[in-house]
């Protein structure tokens, strides 16, 4: 499947790692969305959740997420999270 390429990355482990549709993430300036091909982008993240979608209308996987970084490069998008609740299995 192309997509985007995608790492959940906690202080203890790499949580997740391959090619998504699309994931939503509660910025600091406010919620965002990140779909294969988006402009270089860096910010921090606020206490919320994230929504990873595995293909267009999916149900999404939801994870509490406290706080971290994301990134957005020509890679995709790398998450660093001081702390996620609630990891569903995937």
């Amino acid at each position: 499947m192309a997509g985007l390429h995608f790492e959940l990355v906690s202080p203890e482990r790499l949580v997740r790692s391959g090619e998504v549709y699309m994931v939503v993430i509660p910025g600091t300036e406010g919620e965002f969305s990140v779909l294969e091909g988006h402009a270089p982008f860096m910010s921090t993240i606020r206490p919320g959740e994230l929504a990873i979608y595995d293909s267009a209308g999916s149900q999404p996987q939801r994870i509490r997420i406290e706080g971290g970084f994301a990134e957005v490069s020509e890679k995709g998008l790398t998450i660093l999270a001081e702390k996620l609740e609630s990891v569903t299995a995937h």
